[in-house]
């Protein structure tokens, strides 16, 4: 892979926008059903980066080939230690390596933050390269939930996977 791995910018909003859209019209990978503009990509993104969370691109010399973000896994205090990961690759760049450095960089900057555990949350147990793609990385499958969504006409599960990030949950947190 010959993408460089860097932190998004306002910059990257429309082709974040454009991957994105894709997602949420052609597959089950999230489980929107319409697809954001890029003024609502843009305060997403910059509601996460408010709160402290590493927001990344891979880019090379066709544009932006994927991006990756972190995120509050629950809204509750007690969860703050804990981010759910989000890593989307550009259609047909599939299969490059792009997921895999946007989520090995992605795991870096959540153990430098503080950050403690990390959750994946898979549309679909069919989505066997995501899957993967967390397994290589050390998530371990904590379960499936059954038909808990409805998107393209049919029942959908979802699959949740885990990783502990620097010592986990051996050793209190820096309460930051």
């Amino acid at each position: 892979m010959s993408a460089t791995i860097r932190d998004a910018t306002p910059a990257d909003v429309p082709a974040i926008t454009a991957i994105y859209a894709a997602e949420v019209r052609d597959h089950v990978n999230t489980y929107e059903y319409d697809a954001p503009d890029a003024a609502e990509m843009a305060r997403r993104m910059q509601s996460i980066l408010d709160a402290g969370y590493p927001y990344l691109v891979a880019e090379d010399a066709a544009g932006i080939a994927g991006y990756a973000y972190a995120s509050s896994y629950r809204a509750r205090i007690g969860y703050r230690f804990t981010v759910e990961n989000s890593v989307y690759v550009a259609a047909g760049r599939h299969g490059q390596g792009i997921g895999t450095a946007l989520l090995e960089r992605l795991i870096a900057a959540c153990e430098a933050r503080g950050f403690r555990q990390m959750i994946a949350v898979i549309g679909e147990p069919s989505n066997t390269a995501s899957i993967r793609l967390h397994e290589k990385f050390g998530f371990r499958l904590v379960g499936i939930f059954h038909g808990i969504a409805w998107k393209h006409g049919r029942w959908l599960d979802t699959v949740q996977m885990q990783r502990e990030l620097g010592a986990g949950n051996n050793e209190p947190p820096n309460d930051r």
